[in-house]
């Protein structure tokens, strides 16, 4: 399983990979999480609110703060 983070490295983005990594922790699955900053790739994705968050090439939500629990939701 690949996550992206989509985001310039603002507060929000940050916290949404911090939770990312608590959420693959509780969920028990492997995965790879990459944090991607660079805008044009940001864009590919149709993605223009950020932070980002892509689950295996899905944009699964953007524009806000996720919490843990909602992203082990999203993994499963």
């Amino acid at each position: 399983m690949k996550i992206e983070i989509l985001g310039t490295g603002c507060a929000k983005c940050k916290a949404l990979e911090k939770n990312a990594m608590e959420a693959v922790a509780k969920s028990g699955k492997f995965a790879q999480i990459e944090k991607v900053e660079d805008i044009t790739k940001i864009m590919e994705y149709g993605v223009m609110s950020t932070p980002g968050l892509v689950i295996d090439g899905k944009v699964v939500s953007t524009g806000k703060l996720l919490s843990v629990e909602e992203i082990v939701s999203l993994l499963s």
